[in-house]
């Protein structure tokens, strides 16, 4: 059981949702009842609003907020108890910014979140635990909310029950620019072998040490690193240095810790590119489950964006993480962070769900998709924003090196089963590029029209980085 379910949230108030339910910060965990854990999750029960809340704009409002002040929080996101029931309908929200104390306008949130799941039929997928949510959406320190939620037009279909408004607030961690910009990863060099972040000490290559869940002496369940902690050199353990194209392919060689026959990598391999590890970017790991899941290769990558907006700076992105992460979990119910890596505008690489960067962890990012592929999102919402080229070009090292390990061409197709989508039954072969976008497996518009529209360009540039 989760450290995050011993709080206040009871299985009763759960149920409920009578009175507004709150984690606060310094709530004991099983494992360690002295240990604090950093950052909250609040939740607010929506109210009927009634033709008194109607806007010209908007239309009728169902339910939603009143102006209200609140506690702190960085990341708000809505949610229900069935997580098969949709929300066909509009939600749109306003904040107060902590800094200067004014209102934003109002924006709205992505209510189609069911297409970033786990695959139907799997442990975490029909775990009682998981619930419906909609994308959650970055507006950064506030300390004032407003909600107006509508049905979709035409339709006749009530809105979900328990629908509740979590906010969450990111706690303290790392702030900083954390890894080199994107240009600057491929030469790197040096490196400490590790090619998938495991403990050095796990013998047996399943991704875990003596401890045998999945952490390290520090309980971090990464590896320390090269550096000193200065201002220019990342502290240990927070970046898994770039290594240059021989010293990749040298570790896949090698072996080691990877969990899996690299012999298929070779001779097309893309160098690894400098990895923020969930230490660097300040994951909370008595919020995941300790276990790992995993598939038996990774034939291909899905390409996301988080859908959280573009308002956020480089130093928050591992604030940005942080809160998903949060709202995965403890909102959302899932095991771990659904991606297996993100990127934020700068280029920055980031692990995502844990259980080793090279190895085939089974995520849940693509719903009927996620066995045998790694999800890879990209802080922020691309639909009418170009994405900035330095993460067009993270995404094309991370796959070159990430595919490169399961020797996959980039530029290359891939046939896939489905384990039921919505786009695609159940059972169906599913022929899609190895890079391929979200809503090439769902019918959905992720990873935002103009994102979507960078893949060829991430394709070649990625078999290039293999040597193709």
């Amino acid at each position: 059981m989760r450290g995050y379910l011993v709080s206040s949230i009871s299985a009763a108030c759960a149920a409920a949702l009578v009175l507004p339910l709150s984690l606060t910060a310094g709530a004991a965990t099983e494992a360690d009842p002295e240990r604090e854990i950093p950052g909250t999750t609040r939740s607010l029960p929506l109210e009927p609003l009634g033709p008194a809340a109607t806007d010209r704009s908007f239309g009728a409002v169902v339910q939603g907020l009143p102006r209200r002040d609140v506690a702190p929080f960085s990341l708000l996101g809505l949610v229900w108890e069935d997580a098969a029931a949709e929300l066909e309908g509009t939600v749109e929200v306003r904040t107060r910014s902590l800094a200067d104390g004014t209102w934003s306008a109002w924006q709205q949130v992505e209510t189609h979140n069911a297409d970033h799941a786990a695959d139907p039929g799997t442990e975490e997928s029909a775990a009682g635990r998981v619930r419906g949510s909609t994308a959650p959406l970055w507006v950064g320190p506030s300390d004032g909310v407003e909600v107006r939620v509508k049905r979709a037009d035409g339709s006749s279909r009530p809105l979900p029950e328990g629908l509740r408004l979590d906010l969450v607030d990111p706690g303290d961690g790392p702030g900083a620019d954390p890894a080199p910009a994107a240009g600057d990863r491929a030469g790197g060099g040096g490196g400490d072998g590790e090619e998938d972040g495991t403990d050095p000490g796990d013998a047996d290559g399943d991704g875990t040490d003596a401890d045998a869940d999945g952490t390290d002496a520090d309980g971090t369940g990464t590896t320390a690193g090269p550096g000193t902690g200065t201002a220019t050199t990342p502290a240990p353990g927070t970046v898994l240095p770039a290594l240059d194209r021989g010293d990749t392919e040298a570790a896949a060689a090698a072996g080691g810790t990877l969990g899996f026959d690299a012999t298929a990598a070779q001779p097309h391999i893309g160098p690894r590119p400098a990895i923020v590890t969930r230490k660097g970017w300040g994951a909370d790991e008595s919020l995941r489950e300790k276990t790992f899941v995993y598939t038996s290769t990774v034939k291909a990558a899905f390409v996301h964006h988080s859908a959280t907006g573009n308002n956020y700076t480089c130093q928050q992105a591992p604030s940005v993480l942080r809160s998903i992460y949060r709202y995965h979990t403890v909102s959302s119910g899932w095991r771990d962070i659904g991606y297996n890596f993100a990127i934020d505008k700068c280029g920055n690489i980031y692990e995502g769900r844990a259980g080793g960067v090279a190895r085939p962890v089974l995520g849940a990012h693509t719903l009927g998709f996620n066995t045998n592929s790694t999800g890879i999102a990209v802080l922020g919402t691309y639909s009418s924003s170009n994405p900035p080229q330095a993460a067009v070009t993270a995404v094309a090292q991370l796959t070159a090196w990430k595919l490169g390990l399961h020797g996959v061409d980039p530029k290359g197709s891939v046939t896939l089963v489905s384990g039921g989508s919505g786009k695609y039954a159940k059972g169906a072969k599913v022929t899609l590029n190895t890079i391929a976008g979200h809503r090439d497996g769902f019918a959905t518009d992720c990873p935002g029209g103009r994102l979507y529209g960078q893949l060829g360009t991430i394709r070649s540039a990625s078999a290039a980085l293999q040597g193709r």
